[in-house]
């Protein structure tokens, strides 16, 4: 990735909260609690697991800077979901949890210099080495790729709710 590449992803992992305010501002409250089936998540859990991602990817891109040949910690999202109650937690909460930690992330990624991108680290899901760049193509598509899922939750609850 070229450093003007690099910086665009930046700017797409920077506004990440902002599609979310976005997304969610269509999605009426009484829908944030639909699941499409019982293994589906709602938008609701959808926002606590980007909260608990985000909160994850701003320790792990901290592990890649500061400790290099590191291994990460993986976690099972959908364990998380089910058995730290995502259904029951504060959704507000959430939001600003998300919010926080994308935008420090954000402004941290800003101020690295350009060897810090070559860092790697160990993942335990991947076979090649995971780099700060890596790390910046996975979390900078992390957001969309969940708004795609909200609207698809929502255009299920509109379906069944005509």
């Amino acid at each position: 990735m070229n450093p003007d590449e690099r910086n665009e992803k930046i700017e797409e992992y920077g506004r990440g909260f902002d599609l979310v305010t976005a997304a969610l501002a269509e999605v009426p409250r009484e829908a944030w609690e639909f699941k499409p089936t019982p293994q589906e998540w709602s938008v609701h859990e959808v926002i606590l697991h980007m909260a608990d991602s985000e909160t994850m990817g701003a320790i792990r891109l901290r592990k890649l800077i500061a400790e290099p040949g590191s291994t990460l910690m993986t976690y099972e999202e959908a364990k998380w979901a089910d058995l730290l109650d995502y259904q029951n937690q504060d959704v507000e909460d959430a939001l600003q949890i998300l919010k926080l930690a994308r935008q420090t992330t954000y402004r941290l990624l800003k101020t690295l210099p350009d060897r810090v991108f070559m860092h790697s680290v160990t993942h335990p899901k991947y076979d090649m080495p995971f780099t700060v760049e890596k790390w910046l193509d996975t979390y900078s598509r992390h957001i969309p790729a969940h708004i795609e899922q909200l609207k698809k939750t929502y255009q299920t609850w509109k379906e069944q709710n005509k």
